[in-house]
């Protein structure tokens, strides 16, 4: 059974939410046209490579196809407006560093944020422990004699 489509909306946004893939699956030049489309909430091709072209020239075509490429991957939706394309992504920022710094912690960390933010600590400092415990939602304590840091947390994982 096919579900009826209006003009403007593709199929693209009836793919299920990104939930398989992962952000760190994305090509270098698809994350970046991510983090250009992140600030701008939704942009056109020529959008994006415009305000991609600083910091990393590229045609206009080539950024059409990683931007085609993210929307059959289903991390960007797209509607058409005129004769363009409007880019939208399917999760913000804030989600996908979360995603992203979840599937290392998993990965290369047992699951275990402390091992991480151990793993930080040996020669990172505390501020940057700070800041990846916070993309986590991790809070944290630190050891008043030694400025050691660490996560508060239950035994069953749940933030203190």
């Amino acid at each position: 059974m096919s579900l009826p489509l209006n003009e403007t909306m593709e199929k693209d946004a009836l793919l299920p939410h990104l939930s398989k893939r992962s952000v760190l699956d994305l090509a270098p030049l698809e994350l970046d046209c991510m983090n250009t489309l992140w600030p701008i909430g939704e942009g056109t091709v020529r959008e994006i490579r415009d305000r991609l072209a600083p910091r990393r020239a590229r045609a206009y075509t080539t950024i059409m196809t990683i931007m085609d490429r993210l929307a059959r991957k289903g991390v960007v939706e797209r509607r058409k407006m005129g004769r363009a394309y409007v880019y939208r992504p399917r999760l913000s920022a804030e989600e996908a560093r979360a995603q992203a710094v979840g599937q290392v912690i998993e990965g290369f960390f047992g699951g275990s944020k402390e091992a991480l933010l151990a793993h930080l600590g040996n020669g990172a400092g505390a501020r940057r422990a700070v800041a990846v415990a916070a993309s986590v939602g991790t809070p944290l304590a630190a050891d008043v004699e030694t400025g050691e840091t660490f996560a508060r947390e239950r035994l069953d994982g749940t933030p203190v």
